[in-house]
């Protein structure tokens, strides 16, 4: 009788225990996803009755000329975030994880950019990229507009959120080798391999899941960048910069269009879907020891 009295004790309490985390959830991610799923079908503007407009709201996205040049910045800045940030950090942690000094401050000088908040770090890169008085064309002696420029804008947005996610990803990558049995490279020094065939033919198959995971979380959150375009450029000049979370942003709370905003947000949710299978069907063929 005890025993069937503490366990439905242990019950409640668990219960008690999950309930906030459950009604946070409920309240702040699944109804307002159903929500804003059934006002992508809608036409809506926060004051007048909302309207039913069927699939009017994705068809004038995917019919939209502005629209395709934001997808196309968006994949863009994505693809080249996650290349990047999936290779510099890998070459850095690989030459870290090797025995130099002061490796304990290398690590804390990458990690910091990291957790800096993206203002003070929007406003820094403002300041080096400045067309007049900024560091950049100071030392390299030139006049460019960098942020104001169509060419020059969105490689500068991609410099900096690369530089922000060395740390973290070099972090990862230095947890993986510390996986990595050192008596591998014993027996690779022994047969005669170089410091360059041991990297490709030994450091990186065995680390092949540790790049998958960062290659799949870069993607996503590259995906969803908006804090850095609202305080660097606001999706300027001329478009050149603007992605979707940032126009699902102007379109939502600035130009009230809820409905319009709403299927934009759910063409992402697809695009991040597709591309999340894909990476995920592809890893059987080149990280180790994978199956579906």
């Amino acid at each position: 009788m005890k025993e069937i009295f503490l366990n439905k004790y242990t019950k409640i309490l668990i219960l008690l225990f999950i309930l906030p985390s459950f009604l946070g959830c409920l309240i702040f991610i699944f109804l307002p996803s159903i929500a804003s799923f059934l006002l992508s079908f809608c036409s809506w503007n926060l004051i007048n009755e909302i309207k039913f407009t069927g699939l009017s709201n994705y068809i004038e996205l995917i019919n939209s000329a502005e629209f395709k040049q934001i997808m196309f910045n968006t994949i863009l800045y994505a693809v080249s975030v996650t290349i990047f940030s999936a290779i510099i950090p890998l070459i850095l942690a690989c030459v870290i994880n090797n025995k130099i000094r002061y490796k304990e401050f290398y690590k804390t000088a990458y990690f910091l950019p990291f957790i800096t908040p993206m203002i003070v770090i929007a406003m820094i890169w403002q300041w080096i990229f400045d067309p007049n008085i900024g560091a950049v064309n100071m030392l390299l002696k030139t006049h460019l507009e960098w942020l104001y420029d169509v060419n020059t804008a969105m490689p500068v947005l991609i410099i900096v959120s690369v530089w922000k996610l060395i740390g973290y990803n070099m972090i990862i990558y230095l947890s993986g080798l510390s996986s990595i049995n050192s008596q591998v490279y014993e027996a690779a020094r022994i047969d005669g391999a170089g410091e360059i065939k041991t990297f490709f033919r030994i450091t990186i198959p065995l680390l092949s899941p540790t790049i998958f995971f960062v290659i799949l979380i870069t993607t996503i959150s590259s995906f969803q960048i908006f804090d850095l375009i609202y305080l660097m450029t606001q999706g300027g000049p001329e478009n050149s910069t603007n992605v979707i979370v940032y126009w699902l942003y102007k379109n939502a709370f600035e130009l009230f269009k809820i409905g319009k905003a709403s299927a934009a947000a759910y063409i992402l949710f697809i695009l991040i879907f597709i591309l999340t299978i894909i990476q995920w069907k592809l890893r059987t063929k080149w990280v180790i020891n994978e199956k579906d």
